[in-house]
């Protein structure tokens, strides 16, 4: 996907890019190419692969929810930014907060966000579990992008989601994983308000994103500790 393309391809979900948001990605592909020589960020460095793969595939949240109306975001292992730094970059609006539990990457993102200059963005070097322990109840929008399995994935987020608010999952195609995760969907209390399944533009490959809203409380016993989410699913 060229940068032309990614531009055309924001319109037709309704994001209109400034000068400086357009230089704020070109900075953030160089950046991550350069560290990328010296850690494992992505296997993805070709600019247009990283244009579609990374930087359009997480603007799709947007098909699901309008970022513009909500406050705060939580982006959980966040990796190399992918959606939380780029979602801050499409809605300055947003206080987000990246966590992940490596901290390497934490170095990666707090340079990026110096260079890009962005504002009301934190990261957190943390397991997810035990951010989750400690920040109960705390954002609008609670995603994550391709990690783990959706009742864990459900397990460590929903806690930290405020009630009637979202936990927006983003992954491939996932018909199987849904119908295992309706033990974890029904003890965590959120009900899967939308299901958006498409293909990305260029190479057509398979995307899912769900829309759960919590309904009540999390359980404080949840989520569990890694040793017994691993050994007991939900």
């Amino acid at each position: 996907m060229t940068e032309d393309r990614f531009y055309k391809e924001l319109e037709l979900l309704g994001i209109s890019l400034s000068d400086i948001q357009k230089k704020q990605f070109e900075d953030y592909y160089k950046l991550l190419v350069e560290w990328n020589q010296k850690m494992n960020l992505t296997g993805i460095t070709e600019k247009e692969q990283v244009y579609l793969k990374h930087f359009y595939d997480s603007a799709t949240l947007v098909k699901v929810i309008d970022l513009n109306k909500e406050d705060t975001l939580c982006d959980i292992g966040t990796g190399a930014g992918f959606p939380g730094v780029v979602l801050k970059i499409l809605f300055p609006n947003l206080k987000v907060t990246l966590v992940d539990a490596l901290n390497k990457r934490i170095l990666f993102l707090n340079h990026v966000i110096e260079i890009l200059k962005l504002k009301n963005i934190e990261t957190v070097h943390a397991r997810a579990e035990e951010y989750a322990k400690e920040h109960r109840e705390k954002f609008d929008v609670v995603t994550s992008r391709a990690v783990s399995s959706l009742s864990t994935l459900i397990e460590y987020s929903v806690p930290i989601v405020k009630v009637g608010k979202y936990f927006i999952p983003m992954k491939g195609d996932i018909a199987q994983e849904i119908k295992a995760s309706e033990r974890s969907i029904g003890l965590l209390s959120v009900k899967l308000e939308c299901q958006e399944k498409f293909v990305l533009p260029v190479e057509n490959s398979t995307r899912t994103i769900l829309k759960f809203r919590k309904e009540k409380s999390s359980h404080v016993k949840y989520p569990r500790k890694f040793s017994e989410m691993k050994k007991n699913p939900l």
